[in-house]
């Protein structure tokens, strides 16, 4: 904070500072070379659209349901919009599994065939151009096939921390907020790796008799 009043930034702009704060760690990210050439996939929201980023599909169709057509026949076109999205959805998931370079410009061709169709309903042609602009994003799946189609698995590692909040009404202190977090990490990276979290906890308190190996050591075997 003395680093940037002293350059002239209003620290009590919390919006301002909160950009700023963003702009830095992404910067110590990249200049430390911490993520490599890692593929960003995200709900589009502003604060994850940086590097090699990629968008995730079930918030791109979710804008579709959200589309509150009138009439029969606005009706009749979202749905049958949405059919041809997930259709194609569904296609793209069993590429991943077999990727096929030949079948690449298929790919392209259909996503344009889908997203360049004009319904005569306003409020979803109007999406399908703005999702059609993101096409590179929506189909990075097709030069990096590992990356996930959506963020279904980051939302579910947040979901803990949201219901604990709903449930305790949040943290009153930093030092209990770094807290909960660390332990619900913790708790999430155990998880994953199909291990005790109560062993975990019992061996690094000395009060277990199960001894569970380091977690970064676990997570670069599995990686």
């Amino acid at each position: 904070m003395e680093y940037l009043a002293r350059r002239g930034v209003d620290i009590f702009d919390r919006q301002g500072i909160g950009v700023l704060a963003e702009a830095g760690l992404w910067g110590c990210i990249r200049h430390h070379g911490l993520v490599g050439d890692v593929v960003i996939v995200s709900d589009d929201a502003g604060q994850f659209r940086v590097g090699n980023h990629a968008l995730c599909w079930v918030h791109g169709e979710r804008l579709l349901q959200k589309l509150m057509p009138a009439k029969p026949k606005e009706v009749r076109a979202v749905t049958f919009i949405r059919d041809l999205v997930w259709r194609f959805y569904k296609a793209l998931k069993a590429w991943k599994q077999k990727p096929s370079p030949q079948a690449v410009p298929a790919f392209r061709r259909r996503f344009d065939r889908i997203f360049t169709m004009r319904t005569g309903y306003n409020a979803l042609d109007t999406l399908l151009v703005r999702l059609h602009r993101r096409k590179d994003e929506l189909l990075k799946v097709l030069e990096r096939p590992e990356i996930p189609l959506h963020t279904n698995a980051s939302e579910n590692d947040l979901r803990t921390f949201v219901t604990k909040r709903k449930i305790s009404g949040g943290t009153i202190s930093r030092d209990g907020r770094v807290a909960r977090d660390t332990m619900l990490g913790l708790m999430k990276t155990c998880k994953k790796l199909e291990l005790s979290f109560w062993h975990y906890l019992g061996d690094r308190l000395g009060i277990g008799g199960e001894v569970v190996p380091p977690l970064p050591g676990a997570i670069l075997a599995r990686s």
